[in-house]
């Protein structure tokens, strides 16, 4: 009688066991999934926001100050070296920029530079 006590006990605790397992694992995933999907829109958001720094293809001053704040942004939102690396060159550069790190940012962003006017 104990035996099968026991066995009427045991058995659907093991389940209860096993479905709480699988909520737990299916819980984490989303969790994880929810993470990874918020670090992927953070890393959109601040690659908008260096390509609407330079949407002109010119990198004023002003700009200059708004991309040297946003590199600390990209990379703890895990922004792409493609966009880092030439931020990394503007924001350390003082009055002159590097004409390689604009292009290479203007290509990252897919932004062709206007012409400056001549006179």
């Amino acid at each position: 009688m104990n035996r099968r006590l026991f066995a009427l006990v045991t058995v659907p605790f093991l389940f209860l066991l096993v479905g709480c397992s699988q909520i737990q694992d299916a819980a984490t995933d989303a969790a994880g999934d929810a993470a990874s999907q918020a670090a992927t829109a953070a890393a959109d958001r601040v690659q908008q926001e260096i390509c609407t720094a330079v949407g002109d293809g010119q990198i004023s001053e002003q700009d200059q100050a708004v991309l040297a704040g946003l590199l600390v942004a990209a990379e703890a939102a895990g922004v792409p070296s493609e966009f880092t690396t030439p931020l990394e060159d503007i924001a350390q550069a003082g009055d002159q920029l590097p004409a390689d790190a604009i292009t290479a940012l203007n290509t990252a962003c897919g932004v062709t530079p206007t012409p400056t006017p001549a006179g």
